[in-house]
């Protein structure tokens, strides 16, 4: 079975267990305690309810779905452009935020597109991208 699938069976059965529980405590308890609900607060209450876990859900699956945004723990792979002359060191500009870097081999004009290939610290090692790559 997917992933999304599992999950929404899952989703569908704990949902099932809150309402049962919610109706148990309405019907139950809270007679013992003297307060008396009307039917139609029970099913406004598990309506409610339902809209609440649909709800979140929802945005709980579009969240899953999104791209992890690059960040220091995996900028291996990302594209930039060089913000100075890289000779061996420079600074390039990924997502709008400048990083100290060192190119692989030689050295990269500014404005020159690159690839990071590896980080050393808070430092990354960039190579010039290919031409034919761009993108």
């Amino acid at each position: 079975m997917p992933m999304k699938n599992a999950r929404l069976v899952v989703a569908i059965i704990t949902n099932l267990l809150d309402e049962a529980i919610i109706v148990a405590v309405i019907i139950w308890g809270l007679p013992r305690l003297g307060v008396h609900l009307p039917l139609y607060g029970l099913v406004l209450i598990c309506v409610a309810f339902l809209v609440y876990a649909v709800g979140f859900y929802t945005v709980g699956s579009q969240i899953l779905r999104k791209k992890p945004i690059p960040g220091f723990s995996d900028m291996v792979g990302t594209e930039g452009r060089a913000a100075s002359r890289l000779s061996p060191w420079g600074f390039v500009k990924i997502m709008g935020e400048l990083w100290e870097s060192r190119s692989e081999g030689g050295y990269i004009d500014k404005g020159e597109y690159v690839i990071v290939t590896d980080q050393i610290g808070l430092k990354l090692v960039v190579r010039r991208k290919p031409p034919a790559t761009l993108s």
